[in-house]
């Protein structure tokens, strides 16, 4: 199971603090969403060897416009593992589940975002993970809880009906946000989620990362396409 964190200076906490905190929380990975105009200083390599946990190198893309959007998602495709766009406005919503270079669209519900049915099947069509962001659940309290809650169930519903890929995150911004991935699977019951469900999505995270790996490797020349070495030919 992953995580997805904000390290600093989009957060609190390095990415080593994050990565450490993980380990000991019971992870295999984080994943590093920091915003494209707030990245993190960090080597993913010596922090994996030094933590015992791998780290993907992510990016969540904030604009104000799908056009901005639309171009920021070209340039950072190429070297980013996982590429989330940040939601909670309509037109960025729509965008997000419409482009298959696109991972995962970022709580949708925030702000004066929404999401319906059209945007769920669009999501599903093109492989774009929906997030359940469990973050304003377990920090926020009294009518901001119940609202984040009830959007939250909205959004499972949706999610469910059109079959679209999820994925799950505490949208951790320091390393005392991160929850083991049983205390989110707790909260998700509480609130009214399958346990598998969470647990899935938290290993989604994890599948994303290796999925893009394969597909960023050298051996691959485009999807579905790969070169053979010379002995795996010589066997044929």
């Amino acid at each position: 199971m992953y995580e997805a964190v904000y390290a600093h200076p989009d957060g609190d906490s390095t990415v080593a603090r994050h990565a450490l905190t993980a380990a000991d929380s019971g992870y295999d990975g984080i994943v590093v969403r920091n915003h494209g105009d707030e990245p993190a200083d960090y080597d993913a390599d010596a922090i994996s060897d030094a933590y015992d946990i791998d780290v993907a190198v992510g990016v969540e893309v904030r604009a104000d416009d799908p056009s901005r959007a639309s171009g920021f998602v070209g340039n950072y495709r190429s070297d980013r593992t996982v590429v989330v766009v940040h939601g909670g406005d309509r037109r960025i919503n729509r965008f997000a589940v419409e482009q298959p270079t696109v991972d995962v669209l970022a709580h949708p519900m925030r702000e004066d975002g929404d999401f319906n049915h059209v945007l769920a099947n669009a999501a599903a069509d093109n492989g774009v993970r929906v997030e359940f962001d469990f973050g304003p659940v377990l920090r926020e309290s009294g009518g901001s809880r119940v609202r984040a809650i009830k959007e939250l169930r909205k959004l499972r519903e949706l999610v469910e009906d059109a079959d679209a890929p999820f994925v799950v995150s505490a949208s951790p911004s320091n390393h005392l946000q991160i929850r083991a991935a049983r205390e989110i699977v707790a909260v998700g019951e509480t609130i009214g989620f399958d346990a598998d469900t969470v647990r899935e999505g938290l290993a989604e995270w994890g599948r994303v990362v290796e999925r893009n790996r394969e597909r960023q490797s050298d051996a691959v020349i485009e999807p579905g396409v790969r070169l053979e070495d010379d002995d795996q030919r010589d066997d044929e």
